[in-house]
């Protein structure tokens, strides 16, 4: 038996629950992929994107939808021994994907020392656009999951003040007609974890040239913080994940303040007589 076929098999076998069935309910449920689309899976090289592209091997392999995909890889400056195990890995797990060399490291160091980080991710996303767009793909797969929701909620509560989530698709605003897509939106992070120790895989933790030299467990990030809050809060309710991952899609909007919708602010004040007179006539 060939290796890919044991990783294809345990995916649709022993994780078929945990991992395909909802990477196919995501799918169906929020209409990710339709007819003749031409989708281009990103790897990063982390678990999440490598499981994200085999999962799209096996549904274009399989599923009822007739669409197209190419398998990318940006390589934005990985030293030598992260490249190796970005190859390593798309040789054992069979995929055929476009490796695209770029020197998006260096430039966002010489154009914001101080934030390498922020320019990085914002050079990464535009080439991404760029890239997939010269590939004739009409929607980008990322490998964000059900974890990066939860968290991103809370995130932009805690932080920024502000309610928002991380949606299933979006269009992209400086390129006409690309989506943004995450078909992984209901799988755990944790099903993820057991699947690659099923394996014993090895996947890049974080491979950002400036913090390399850095244990994945040291550095310090909102987002880390916030796994830990949450882990906390589990111990406060068992249903606290599930209730901030339901709670943007439960958003009464006559018992808040105010909401955006197109960059423009309403405010209840709006519509503050005619709702709250109805429902005061029931006090």
């Amino acid at each position: 038996m060939l290796n890919n076929d044991i990783y294809e098999k345990s995916i649709t076998t022993r994780y078929r629950s945990k991992l395909y069935s909802k990477f196919v309910r995501a799918i169906k449920e929020y209409q990710l992929i339709l007819e003749n689309d031409h989708v281009c899976v990103c790897i990063s090289g982390g678990k999440d994107s490598f499981l994200l592209a085999k999962l799209f091997a096996i549904f274009h392999k399989y599923g009822d939808i007739k669409f197209d995909v190419s398998y990318l890889v940006m390589n934005p400056g990985y030293n030598v021994k992260n490249l190796e195990l970005i190859k390593k890995n798309l040789d054992l797990l069979d995929i055929d994907a476009n490796i695209i060399e770029t020197d998006i490291f260096e430039v966002a160091n010489l154009l914001d020392a101080k934030q390498p980080c922020f320019m990085c991710a914002k050079m990464r996303r535009g080439a991404l656009y760029n890239l997939a767009s010269s590939l004739k793909c009409n929607k980008i797969a990322l490998g964000h999951h059900y974890d990066d929701v939860i968290e991103t909620t809370l995130m932009n509560l805690l932080n920024a003040g502000s309610f928002q989530t991380m949606l299933p698709k979006l269009h992209s605003t400086n390129h006409e007609g690309m989506e943004l897509i995450r078909p992984m939106y209901y799988i755990r992070e944790k099903d993820i974890i057991a699947w690659k120790k099923y394996h014993n895989l090895e996947f890049l933790q974080c491979a950002c040239k400036f913090t390399e030299n850095v244990s994945h467990s040291q550095v310090n990030s909102q987002r880390l913080n916030t796994k830990k809050l949450i882990h906390e809060l589990l111990k406060y309710n068992p249903q606290v994940e599930k209730n901030i991952f339901k709670s943007a899609d439960n958003v009464t909007l006559d018992m808040i303040l105010g909401y955006k919708i197109n960059g423009q602010k309403v405010s209840f004040l709006d519509n503050y007589d005619k709702i709250n007179k109805k429902q005061g006539e029931g006090d």
